[in-house]
């Protein structure tokens, strides 16, 4: 793989090709892939939605994202899969995809761009700036980052509360297949900017749920993804689980879910995360 710190542009990147190419050789792509649902929201805001040959199992948003071929059918991704659909660029995220991918695509001449990301209201500007600057469209990506900004900090504005709800955010797949956020995720982000506190803390990312660290950390409130409240039976049978009774969110029934992709995304729609966790919370 090589790589290449394009200072022009300010922009820090993986370059996935067997050459030395510019982006502004490469010119706006016309065949992209995309690996991120993050990344797939960005592209569809820049205005090239259409021209999405491919993308990962966690892009479906906007709905007409649905029914564009995926890559794969999990989050395992392959040269080869990825190559079947003739891109002229890859986006990813650094670490979600392997070396060896990496690898192949060099040796098929596949342009990859992979970017940092940041949980952060700067962060995910910056990344619909680099977007667009990897997409030969860097006017109309600084366009759309400047506008993101401000409505993010309307939201942030609106949200903000004289006392910070205690939150424990618990990603479910079923009773047996449980654990919590801590710092450094996508949801302790959004619940920060939405005004409340995430009780788990002294972690980085996800661990595994236990009863003992529930009653310690007493949230007010339990988050859920949709699809996670679904797994475990719903509200009711989670204010059933050992020990949630004996917390603030147990006692006054404050279970709440949210749709995992709106949540987790920190993308183009994370303005109406914060407004919609926020009201969740607190009320419109």
């Amino acid at each position: 793989m090589i790589k290449k710190i394009i200072n022009n542009l300010g922009l820090v990147m993986i370059l996935c090709l067997c050459t030395t190419v510019s982006i502004a050789q490469v010119g706006t792509p016309k065949r992209i892939v995309s690996l991120s649902g993050s990344l797939t929201e960005i592209v569809d805001a820049l205005g090239l939605g259409e021209n999405l040959v491919a993308v990962d199992v966690t892009s479906d948003y906007p709905s007409y994202v649905k029914q564009i071929s995926k890559v794969s059918k999990n989050r395992s991704i392959t040269a080869e899969g990825v190559a079947s659909f003739r891109p002229d660029m890859v986006l990813g995220f650094e670490g979600e995809v392997s070396s060896a991918v990496l690898a192949q695509l060099k040796t098929l001449n596949i342009p990859c761009v992979l970017f940092k990301q940041e949980f952060s209201a700067a962060g995910i500007t910056d990344l619909v700036r680099k977007v667009g600057q990897s997409l030969n469209i860097s006017v109309k990506g600084n366009q759309v980052a400047d506008q993101l900004a401000k409505d993010i900090k309307g939201a942030v504005a609106k949200a903000k509360s004289a006392k910070a709800t205690k939150m424990m955010f618990v990603y479910a797949r079923g009773a047996g297949a449980m654990s919590v956020s801590g710092s450094g995720t996508a949801v302790d982000a959004v619940i920060k900017l939405a005004g409340a506190q995430n009780v788990m803390q002294g972690f980085n990312g996800y661990k595994t749920y236990n009863t003992e660290a529930l009653v310690q950390a007493n949230p007010e409130v339990i988050l859920l993804f949709d699809f996670g409240m679904s797994s475990l039976g719903g509200k009711d049978a989670i204010l059933k689980l050992p020990g949630i009774n004996l917390t603030t969110a147990g006692k006054n029934k404050r279970v709440i879910a949210m749709d995992a992709s709106l949540l987790n995304g920190f993308s183009m729609r994370l303005p109406q995360a914060i407004q919609q966790l926020h009201e969740k919370l607190f009320g419109k």
